[in-house]
């Protein structure tokens, strides 16, 4: 499996429009991130996790040829409003894509993209195919893909993880049940959200990350959903405990 960081930024992305502090003036290219998304190649299988505002940029970048299929954590706009740019996608397949998604999810996208859905979509939408997820129901991609749904909580608002596998996604994430954390258990590579270092109504901060982390133990933690507040990549990836480290864009790690 390998797993390509396409975004690691929040919701504004760093550097911030109009911000002038050091991370966003940075001149270390780990320190631009985009907004939050991961690419997921098993085989000849790629899927991706979310599609952000910079999912065109994320897949001209990484020069992604074949998308197979979108999981969705949740419906918020930084996760889901570059869905429309799935349409060369389905021209070079000639094939609706699948998008795996939570009833409340699925709302919220035919709500957005309502041009797409229903009976008489728009000419030239995009073409999608809605698969349900439902959060205590292992599903597959391929015979070979395992998808473990993992339920986390988001300030006010119920959402899902992933583990795909032995690897683990998890982003935008405030709290994780003792349940959720022993399905995400045994996982070689693990994605946890870390915001900024004041604490977060809706975020771990890097203190609560690194807590959660540690009690997890996966062989390698990597930290996306970063905001400018955290500071510089160089800065803080020298204090982090072994085996957890800062995600950035175009990483690419293998489990």
């Amino acid at each position: 499996m390998k797993i390509t960081f396409l975004g690691t930024g929040t919701s504004v992305g760093v550097p911030m429009i109009a911000c002038h502090c050091a991370v966003c003036q940075s001149n270390d290219p780990r320190d631009h991130r985009l907004r939050t998304s991961v690419l997921v190649e098993i085989d000849n299988f790629c899927c991706i996790i979310d599609t952000g505002p910079d999912f065109r940029q994320q897949m001209l970048r990484q020069k992604v040829q074949q998308l197979n299929a979108i999981l969705y954590t949740h419906h918020h706009q930084d996760h889901i409003i570059g869905l429309d740019d799935v349409r060369p996608f389905n021209i070079w397949s000639t094939q609706p894509m699948p998008i795996y998604a939570t009833e409340h999810t699925q709302q919220h996208l035919k709500r957005t993209f309502s041009y797409a859905f229903g009976d008489n979509p728009y000419p030239g939408s995009p073409t999608l195919h809605l698969h349900t997820i439902d959060d205590e129901q292992i599903f597959f991609l391929q015979p070979h893909i395992k998808v473990v749904p993992i339920p986390i909580v988001h300030g006010n608002l119920n959402m899902i993880g992933f583990r795909i596998n032995n690897f683990t996604y998890i982003t935008d994430a405030s709290y994780i049940s003792p349940e959720s954390i022993a399905k995400i258990r045994g996982s070689e590579i693990l994605v946890l959200n870390a915001l900024r270092h004041e604490l977060h109504w809706s975020h771990f901060n890097l203190e609560q990350a690194v807590a959660i982390a540690q009690k997890i133990g996966a062989n390698h933690t990597y930290f996306t959903h970063i905001s400018h507040q955290l500071g510089k990549y160089a800065d803080i990836s020298k204090q982090l405990p072994p085996n957890i480290f800062l995600a950035h864009d175009s990483l690419t790690v293998e489990c």
